[in-house]
């Protein structure tokens, strides 16, 4: 159990600094990136492409291995078609992040920077994350 909790916390980590390093906790970065019509700034496409060496290692590993090293089984989405919650979900998260700059994981390292604006908005998206768990998770759009 420690073994995994302790993988857990440096693999977050590692998520983290890589967040860091790309500037990914910049909003003024991603919002320039967005912003395909005006004063564009591909570098994030850089490293939204880098990301996609390891994920493709992973898959790798996956096909190989029976389980991972810290686990019993890879945790890995069915195949599926794209339901109204993935669709509502996916349309949300482009959204907030469109019109602020940040999204879950690089807010929550941009924690680090101390700005009041990062911490109102981690605010934000832990209460729309509270108020969706007790008032909707009942309503059609919620897992089953």
């Amino acid at each position: 159990m420690f073994t995994r909790v302790f993988a857990t916390i440096v693999c977050g980590m590692l998520f983290g600094a890589g967040l860091v390093v790309s500037d990914m906790i910049n909003p003024a970065r991603v919002l320039a990136f967005l912003d395909i019509a005006g004063d564009w700034d591909p570098s994030l496409a850089f490293v939204m492409g880098g990301a996609l060496i390891p994920s493709t290692l992973a898959y790798f590993v996956r096909d190989r291995w029976q389980a991972p090293l810290f686990d019993d089984q890879f945790h890995v989405p069915a195949k599926g078609v794209a339901d109204a919650r993935l669709v509502v979900g996916a349309a949300l998260f482009g959204i907030g992040w469109g019109l602020v700059g940040l999204c879950p994981g690089p807010a929550i390292a941009a924690l680090t920077m101390g700005r009041w604006q990062v911490g109102l908005f981690v605010g934000a998206m832990l209460t729309g994350m509270t108020i969706y768990r007790f008032a909707f998770a009942r309503l059609t759009l919620a897992p089953r």
